[in-house]
């Protein structure tokens, strides 16, 4: 037998983490959300006798920052869930040791000859194998890349912490995406713009001189999922995020973020050489404006060697851009990256651009302005397209762009932080409703073109791929504000890794780390919020209803609204409600922002026997007893869409009740009162906008429907609150 030992004296390094950081075989205690789905916390005593000849120790080589942290991740999370201590070890001496590493830090691990199989993983991808070393079995983590190996040890605890086999292992993973980013909409004084969690993360008053020891716990957190980058600050940039100054305060968060693979990446706004650099113009095709950012992209990496890139909002809602001198946002982005290229950086362009035209379309204009570039953004450019063309609403058809820019790198921004899905008050779990947009077939080269297929470079060979999520982290102790919108964090790092994953396969992942491990009840939670997003449309926006939630806040319902200052800032801009019907017609008799579409997408749509229930008033305008394939009126279909939303929060909080006995109490009691709020704003959604839409269509409520508790006028005079 050959025996391997460990470079240093980590016997007693090891011996001391997992003193300080095993979770105790104790009673369950009191639980606040923090841990997130990183509980440790002692399995069922079977499983654990099930693992005991499978982990005996831990054999692991290297000690750079990100090894450090892998080996503390794996003794915590080890001891912890098997309530024994797995000891570091210098040699293979058992039965059961978990040897990790790269074939450069290891010994053992070179010495299994997997090149091969590592080369065609990368370096963030990893092996997990059931082998042996001479006549020992043993399991092996191992990866080309350190951040690799880390990723492949989460991987591994997660398989712990749902009680899967480990048995027979022979896992290859590797993320179909690169670059996988939270975008935080977070401002400098502290504040969150659509954030609804408390306060940032990053407290810019005290950096760089002090780091909340929070910020790695965030960084862990993201590693455990495969997010690899993090855009500190708001799309809507203040210059002095590019200063100096705060730039010394960035480098402090990237130090703590670089040990788990996490790079920091900002928000630039556009006029930064005019508001930092005192000239006069910030026109792209100006030569020393183009200079500015060149020096200041060597200033950036210069403080921060990984920086990752740019995010930036330009001529949009008030920012600055490229086109007010008369510019292309190609012109603008392409300055950007070239200050940014000699340092490997990128930049992601926001597509969600949209001009105040008369009569125009705004789910159109995307498309309208970013389309006649295709194929002129320099290779270092991602176009940040949201999932729908209108504004991250509870449910819109896919963006026209995926598949209309054949070459040009698009990227997807989906949003976590639940701005239009009752904050952090409603549990609405957005799984689904991601994969719906993933599957959506664009037939840009065929049938089976799907959106996954455009941005994970597969269907146009896209070199540079990304998938970026508007955060809903916060200072509240439990990360999101409600502890079933963690899932929507997780969900969307493990849809980022792999964009072909189930709601279902997520969910239960999420379910049994995050809150139990007693199959009955997890059975009962997945049914519940795989079927939360369904709700949510059901009693605020069915049938192809957007935008008509109260004006800035975004909370609650106003479909009456109709003093903004533009025509595409009213509600009553995009429901279009009048005697003859409702919706917005958008085929070619109306709009005809459909053409954006290929021609069999705008076929589906625009056939009403084709386009679906779910999409009919985003692009038709339907009389109101236009018949449904239910074989109801479409009055008497929407209204008993309301109801059954309401009705689904009311079994939500029944089934939830009857859990009281196997959730903790302190999650269990604040999920109940997040579920009584839910009800409360679903059934002050269903009424106040059946009372305005029965201005309309003079018809009486089905059967079924519950009469009103207000009045139309008491719903206009007030918003929720929340």
């Amino acid at each position: 037998m050959k025996l391997y030992r460990l470079p240093g004296n980590y016997t007693l390094l090891m011996c001391l983490i997992i003193t300080a950081f095993s979770s105790p075989v104790s009673p369950i205690r009191a639980e606040d959300g923090y841990r997130l789905w990183l509980r440790y916390d002692p399995l069922p005593a079977q499983t654990i006798q099930s693992y005991r000849t499978r982990i005996t120790s831990l054999v692991i080589q290297g000690d750079s920052p990100t090894m450090l942290a892998m080996r503390l991740e794996l003794s915590r999370g080890c001891s912890g869930l098997l309530g024994y201590q797995v000891p570091p070890a210098d040699i293979i001496d058992r039965d059961g040791a978990i040897v990790v590493g790269t074939p450069k830090s290891s010994s053992i691990i070179a010495g299994l000859k997997l090149d091969r199989q590592l080369q065609a993983q990368g370096q963030e991808g990893y092996l997990i194998r059931s082998t042996r070393s001479g006549n020992r079995s043993i399991t092996v983590i191992a990866s080309n890349g350190e951040t690799g190996l880390l990723y492949g040890a989460f991987h591994f605890l997660r398989l712990l912490q749902t009680q899967r086999s480990i048995d027979k292992l022979n896992i290859a993973e590797k993320p179909r995406l690169q670059r996988r980013l939270l975008n935080h909409w977070d401002n400098l004084n502290g504040s969150i713009e659509r954030g609804y969690a408390g306060q940032s993360l990053w407290n810019w008053s005290e950096l760089p001189d002090r780091i909340d020891d929070r910020l790695r716990d965030y960084a862990r957190a993201n590693a455990s999922i495969g997010i690899n980058g993090s855009v500190l600050n708001n799309v809507n940039a203040n210059s002095r995020s590019l200063s100096a100054e705060y730039l010394h305060k960035a480098a402090a968060i990237a130090a703590v973020f670089r040990p788990y693979g996490v790079r920091v990446y900002l928000s630039a706004r556009f006029s930064a050489p005019i508001e930092l650099g005192g000239l006069k113009t910030a026109d792209p095709l100006d030569r020393e404006v183009s200079q500015w950012w060149k020096k200041k992209a060597d200033e950036i990496y210069g403080i921060i060697p990984d920086f990752g890139g740019f995010v930036v909002k330009a001529n949009s809602e008030g920012q600055p851009g490229p086109r007010t001198y008369n510019r292309s946002h190609a012109d603008g982005a392409n300055m950007l990256a070239a200050a940014l290229a000699p340092h490997n950086g990128i930049v992601m362009w926001r597509a969600f651009v949209y001009d105040a035209k008369p009569g125009y379309d705004r789910a159109g204009a995307a498309s309208e302005n970013l389309e006649p570039f295709d194929g002129k953004f320099a290779a270092n450019i991602l176009l940040q397209v949201k999932n729908g063309p209108i504004d991250f609403q509870p449910r819109e058809p896919f963006h026209p762009l995926f598949g209309a820019m054949p070459k040009t790198q698009l990227m997807p921004e989906l949003q976590i932080t639940q701005e239009y899905l009752g904050f952090s008050n409603h549990l609405a779990f957005l799984a689904p409703m991601w994969r719906e947009f993933l599957d959506s077939d664009t037939f840009a080269k065929g049938r089976g073109s799907t959106v996954t297929k455009v941005v994970d470079g597969s269907l146009y060979r896209q070199r540079l791929t990304g998938i970026a999520g508007v955060a809903n982290t916060g200072s509240s102790r439990n990360w999101t504000g409600h502890d079933f919108a963690q899932a929507n964090w997780y969900a969307f790092g493990r849809l980022a890794w792999n964009p072909d994953q189930t709601s279902s396969q997520i969910a239960r992942e999420w379910i049994e780390m995050t809150l139990t491990n007693d199959r009955s009840v997890i059975d009962t939670l997945a049914r519940l919020i795989l079927e939360s997003h369904e709700a949510v449309v059901d009693y605020m926006t069915p049938l192809g209803l957007h935008h008509i939630m109260w004006p800035g806040h975004h909370y609650g319902p106003a479909p009456w609204w109709d003093r903004g200052e533009r025509d595409d800032w009213n509600s009553v801009y995009y429901h279009r409600a009048d005697l003859k019907g409702l919706g917005f017609d958008r085929t070619g008799d109306g709009s005809n922002s459909i053409r954006h579409y290929h021609p069999q997408v705008q076929k589906s749509f625009a056939d009403l026997k084709a386009c679906p229930d779910k999409f009919l008033l985003w692009f038709h305008h339907l009389p109101w007893d236009y018949r449904m394939r239910s074989g109801r009126i479409m009055w008497d279909e929407l209204a008993l869409h309301y109801q059954r939303g309401v009705e689904w929060t009311r079994s939500a909080r029944r089934q939830w009740g009857g859990l009281a006995g196997s959730i903790d109490p302190e999650r269990h009691k604040a999920v109940a009162m997040k579920l009584e709020i839910q009800e409360r704003d679903a059934v002050h959604w269903r009424d106040a906008v059946l009372l305005y839409f029965q201005t309309f269509s003079k018809r009486p409520l089905p059967d079924g429907v519950e009469k009103p508790q207000r009045t139309l006028e008491e719903y206009k005079a007030r918003s929720l609150t929340w």
